[in-house]
């Protein structure tokens, strides 16, 4: 960790040395541990200690980005040189404003000390767990367990200076037999707070109840999407829409829908980078402070997220969501919530009298943007019901589906909720339970 006062010290030596007339420094330090497993076997262990540095050089309208990732000062004069010579060979931006202003940063406890130190030893015993549920029951484990701890400043010419550091954890876990496969996983800021042996018994205990599946024919099913689909869902319908960018180049879902219900009354979606059940960060990638965004509020398209460049053409304020420069994404939501209902899984189990369970999705991708259309695949524990019971699994289907439509037909929402990793940043959801959910194919698996 190289801590606020020489993260300070290194971006006041880019600033001073800028011939820009706005300059933005953007620092990245970070390390990150990998230990991945397969065949109940860990096969890798890795490590990677790094800084990033991307200088953001404004001439007039033109504005050059240049990084690298070295901290030195002759490293650091040579990639802002190269921000310079870049925004002199750029065309002028008619829509470039200017860098943002300093503003508070709000307080955020996004670092967990048990995180940053925990060692191989403790990887690999967390590891150890899951592969000998496996062994015991015939099956095989694979995997990868990550944490990792970082920090980021972002300063410019005009006074910005934010800091933050921040740590997380993720483990997840594919448990196969011959027929069959189960999936879990967690994700945390602290370490601490992922359980190893309860992610394998969840997995194992897929695998072993989807041995044997039988096929079904694609169709309209109720469907119960655990957490897992329904933060792969999320995250897909944020890149698709939530943007200010999208909105304004008239590719988003959200363009002329604002005020009008979009979902079903029981949806509310939100962004919110302060929120500690989720991967907090004060600011983006900007230095501008979060804010929270309610992007769909009880079924109404509320609003998306703005960076300064985006907000800047609108005559509003950044809402702070920018990706670091150069980004042709525009903003995006990283810290996004789904609204928890009141029920429980095992509720919502007793309340489908044919249907499916979706433990997860696979290999998702857009089909039409505008009408919200998603295609991929089921995945790791796709299971029949009926009678409000498991009666047992079923091979993998394609699912094709309007999601807008699918979130204006949930007849019930779980309390519980659970977080994931997402795009960047995480996604916390509830398990949801959808009527006329659409299925077009089939697999051999």
């Amino acid at each position: 960790m190289l801590g606020p006062e020489r993260m300070k010290r290194i971006a006041q030596r880019v600033l001073a040395y800028s011939i820009a007339e706005q300059t933005e420094v953007l620092l990245f330090s970070e390390e990150t541990y990998l230990t991945r497993f397969a065949n109940s076997h860990i096969h890798q262990n890795v490590a990677e200690r790094n800084v990033r540095v991307h200088v953001r050089a404004v001439l007039g309208k033109k504005v050059g980005v240049a990084s690298g990732n070295d901290f030195s000062e002759f490293a650091l004069d040579r990639v802002t040189e190269k921000a310079v010579e870049i925004a002199l060979l750029q065309p002028e931006n008619p829509d470039f404003h200017s860098l943002p202003s300093p503003k508070p940063i709000p307080a955020v406890n996004a670092f967990v000390q048990a995180t940053a130190e925990f060692t191989p030893e403790q990887r690999a015993k967390a590891v150890a767990a899951i592969c000998q549920l496996s062994k015991e029951n015939g099956l095989v484990a694979s995997g990868a367990f990550t944490t990792a701890s970082s920090e980021i400043a972002v300063s410019n010419s005009l006074g910005v200076f934010a800091y933050a550091p921040s740590t997380v954890a993720d483990l997840t876990t594919v448990i196969m037999s011959d027929d069959s496969s189960g999936y879990a996983g967690a994700t945390s800021l602290d370490v601490r707070e992922i359980n190893a042996e309860q992610i394998g018994r969840e997995a194992v205990d897929k695998a072993l109840r989807s041995r044997n599946p039988h096929a079904i024919e694609p169709g309209e099913y109720t469907v119960i999407l655990e957490e897992y689909a329904v933060a792969e869902m999320l995250s897909y319908l944020s890149y698709l829409g939530f943007s200010a960018l999208a909105v304004q180049e008239g590719r988003s879902f959200m363009a002329n829908k604002f005020g009008q219900r979009i979902t079903g009354y029981n949806i509310s979606i939100w962004d919110d980078g302060l929120d500690g059940s989720g991967l907090p960060m004060p600011f983006d990638f900007e230095g501008v402070p979060k804010q929270r965004v309610d992007l769909i509020a009880d079924g109404v398209a509320k609003a998306v997220v703005y960076d300064s460049y985006t907000a800047n053409k609108e005559g509003k304020e950044s809402t702070g969501h920018a990706l670091p420069a150069p980004n042709p994404y525009g903003p995006l939501p990283g810290h996004l919530f789904m609204k928890a209902g009141t029920d429980s899984k095992a509720q919502m189990l007793a309340s489908v009298e044919q249907g499916l369970w979706v433990t997860r999705f696979h290999y998702v991708n857009p089909v039409h943007p505008l009408k919200t259309i998603l295609t991929g695949m089921t995945r790791n524990g796709t299971f029949w019901i009926e009678h409000g019971e498991i009666k047992g699994a079923t091979k993998n289907l394609r699912f094709t589906q309007n999601i807008l439509e699918a979130l204006s037909n949930v007849r019930m929402i779980s309390a519980e909720t659970k977080l994931r990793s997402g795009f960047y940043g995480g996604v916390r959801v509830p398990a949801l339970c959808i009527e006329r959910f659409s299925f077009t194919g089939v697999t051999e698996f």
